[in-house]
């Protein structure tokens, strides 16, 4: 842990049951009245999840105009179409209204529709120049924890993304309202639910940046998501359970976009490049293994997340293998799947994706424990 760091987060966050249906009204006090973009996807408005959010903003005054084409995984296209629209109409107020993709979008829309820098100079850590529109973010699925992280992923080729990494990308508003999630298929809460857990956990154990804050807000999160994620699935209209899940997520996004992810989620990405896997599943398929492979140089503070989250003390110095065992338990609770080979992928697939891993040297570099190709290798072989 360093000495010296710096946390940048949100500048507001609101969590309140039902507050989609008072959007307008909620950010006519903060911002004043302009034409308002609504960034989301066709799943969304064919269920009318957004309509209340979009009557608000009409009622209000924000002369509201949808873009419902963005897609899992996005492409630049969609970005770039996206912000297009944007300009176009004169945008002066963004909105992310979805999961991470949407919210991912909406990020870059905010940024781009100000006409000051394009999107490839964007790419990599710290590279934003331009200033942004007003920005606010609403999540309908607990996972990504993207309404308050300063992160957004592209997909810029066949099996191949980008990531945009500044603080700018920070919305001034997350607006966290449980109702939005009530009713996500099981399979959808399991995903997401576990990609926030992974969050919080690789936040915990975060080589380079891990500092007292983003511990502090990786332990509540991880607290707060084991003990709701399985009711979630169980009782999908558990309204305390989807707020636990809501603001676990939340807590573990903010933990992560100050102390970032390592390899878990470096071996889940080329899953989701080549199999199209949703990115929470590919995180919970190798989840386990590299916690095992992480073993030697993260045992302490493994076994601290388990004492944390109430497991009792198995191993003197070393309660590693009974956290990983409950992880496991809660994985084959939520009944999702949770071997590679389950996912239509072949043991010939594996050096591929252990090859296409060693390309995420910026998530690399925070895993307590090195990583090279081969060692990748066998944790696919052992994940298969």
């Amino acid at each position: 842990m360093s000495d010296s760091f710096t946390f940048d987060g949100v500048a507001s966050i609101i969590v309140d049951d039902g507050a989609a249906g008072r959007l307008g009204e909620i950010m006519r006090d903060r911002f004043g009245l302009s034409k308002a973009m609504v960034v989301t996807d066709k799943g969304i408005t064919s269920l009318g999840l957004a309509d209340a959010a979009i009557a608000s903003l009409a009622q209000t005054g924000f002369d509201p105009i949808v873009f419902d084409d963005v897609e899992a995984d996005p492409a630049e296209s969609i970005v770039l179409s996206a912000a297009q629209l944007a300009t176009e109409q004169g945008v002066g107020l963004v909105v992310g209204f979805g999961g991470g993709s949407s919210m991912d979008v909406a990020k870059l829309v905010a940024i781009l529709a100000k006409g000051e820098q394009e999107l490839p100079d964007m790419y990599g850590v710290g590279n934003v120049r331009s200033s942004r529109l007003p920005l606010v973010l609403i999540p309908t699925t607990a996972g990504t924890g993207s309404e308050v992280t300063p992160i957004s992923v592209v997909t810029t080729g066949a099996t191949t993304k980008m990531g945009v990494s500044d603080r700018t990308l920070l919305g001034d508003v997350a607006i966290l309202d449980a109702t939005l999630t009530i009713g996500l298929p099981r399979h959808v809460t399991a995903a997401t639910g576990i990609d926030a857990m992974v969050h919080a956990i690789e936040a915990y154990t975060s080589k380079i940046k891990k500092n007292p804050i983003s511990d502090t807000l990786a332990v509540s999160a991880l607290v707060m998501l084991g003990s709701s994620i399985v009711r979630a699935c169980d009782v999908p209209d558990d309204l305390t359970a989807r707020r636990d899940m809501l603001v676990g997520a939340m807590l573990a996004g903010q933990a992560f976009a100050n102390a970032p992810v390592g390899a878990v989620h470096a071996l889940a990405y080329p899953l989701g490049g080549h199999f199209h896997i949703p990115h929470g599943h590919s995180n919970s398929l190798v989840l386990p293994h590299v916690l095992r492979f992480n073993q030697p140089a993260a045992a302490p503070l493994y076994g601290a997340l388990a004492s944390a989250v109430g497991l009792p003390t198995e191993a003197p110095g070393d309660n590693t293998a009974v956290f990983i065992r409950w992880l496991e338990d809660i994985t084959e609770a939520t009944g999702i799947e949770r071997r590679l080979r389950e996912m239509k992928i072949t043991e010939d697939d594996l050096p591929m994706l252990a090859k296409d891993a060693m390309l995420q040297q910026r998530l690399l570099i925070n895993n307590p424990r090195e990583v090279n190709e081969a060692q990748a290798l066998e944790i696919y072989q052992q994940a298969w």
